[in-house]
């Protein structure tokens, strides 16, 4: 993977065209332009023909979760683009959205009202305004999903990184937990065949290696959500996968809630021990070390942390890794991985 600071690859010109062929719908997880070749111009309008367009908007998912609890109810607000929305589904409690507030309700024995503001079809530009009216319900954590669009789109990283650290610091300062799932691999799309495919999957973790170092720099936490879907895509489309495709089914959306749900956890100073032994592949890094290694592997959560007490090392800035385990229906866990995220029914 190249730098997480790389420049825009030469041809902008000629990726702006295939760009308006193939920004395929308007969610997270569609397939990715390409700078230059006419066999990459028509294996994405293969793909254009391939995966339908957006239809129907995502269900409202907004309101108190956990109500018979006790207790003022903790603010969560969820931002970014159609993945944070909860397009693909019908049903609210599907939607990403009401699978974390009412995760994070049953795990802090306490109400959470949910507020979405994610807008489908978003791109990191258009942060700001979600920002702003996000902020009128003075929330304690936000989860921003967003990346794809930029992709697709071509923004270049460092701006769309930008656009990205300003959301997080403008929720800092007004005492919100910040969590960013970071831009997922549209690589993993199985429409979109290479060479295609290995083009939308280098952007794809070059954006996401950035989203992390710029993110853990500002205090917030990541949670790569990569080719997450892949794999089980290919095995099980039709449960991973909603009628298009590409945007994740409610199954789908219920793996990534899953992996994000710890990482809501340990901001809200609610989650494990993190002093305890790492399991394999985890342990402090420099973050952009940590950030790299992050985009290659799904459901890994990163975390700024001291090393002697010193917030920086020889590399850079300190980071701590955590994977959390994917667990489904007929699932087990995978080694090497985390063993606190709850598993699907717990969710639902």
């Amino acid at each position: 993977m190249g730098d997480a600071g790389s420049v825009v690859p030469a041809g902008w010109q000629h990726a702006r065209r295939i760009a308006r062929v193939a920004a395929i719908g308007t969610g997270a997880t569609v397939a990715a332009t390409v700078a230059t070749g006419g066999v990459l111009l028509g294996q994405a309008r293969q793909a254009r023909r391939t995966i339908p367009m957006a239809e129907a908007p995502p269900p409202r998912c907004d309101g108190v979760y956990g109500a018979k609890f006790p207790g003022p109810p903790l603010t969560m607000v969820i931002l970014g683009d159609s993945s944070a929305a909860g397009y693909g589904v019908h049903r609210r409690r599907e939607t990403p959205g009401a699978l974390l507030a009412t995760g994070l309700s049953r795990r802090l024995h306490r109400p959470v009202r949910l507020h979405r503001f994610a807008v489908v079809g978003s791109l990191s530009a258009g942060l700001k305004p979600q920002v702003e009216s996000a902020l009128e319900s003075e929330p304690d954590i936000a989860v921003i999903l967003i990346g794809g669009n930029d992709v697709t789109n071509r923004t270049p990283p460092a701006l769309a990184v930008r656009y990205l650290v300003d959301a997080v610091r403008t929720l800092q300062a007004a005492g919100c937990e910040v969590v960013v799932g970071t831009c997922p691999d549209l690589g993993a799309i199985r429409p979109i065949q290479p060479p295609l495919r290995w083009l939308a999957r280098r952007w794809s973790r070059q954006l996401a290696a950035a989203q992390t170092v710029a993110v853990v720099e500002a205090g917030g936490w990541t949670v790569s959500l990569g080719d997450m879907l892949g794999p089980r895509f290919a095995a099980e489309p039709a449960r991973m996968f909603a009628w298009d495709r590409f945007h994740p089914s409610a199954e789908g959306y219920a793996v990534a809630a899953a992996a994000l749900l710890p990482t809501l956890l340990s901001a809200l100073g609610a989650g494990p021990d993190r002093r305890v032994t790492a399991a394999r592949g985890e342990g402090v890094r420099s973050l952009p070390e940590a950030a790299h290694e992050a985009a290659r592997h799904a459901g890994t959560e990163v975390s700024g942390t001291q090393v002697r007490g010193r917030d920086r090392g020889p590399g850079g800035r300190w980071a701590q890794l955590r994977r959390r385990a994917f667990f489904g229906v007929g699932a087990v866990p995978q080694p090497g991985t985390a063993a606190d995220s709850p598993t699907l029914e717990e969710l639902a």
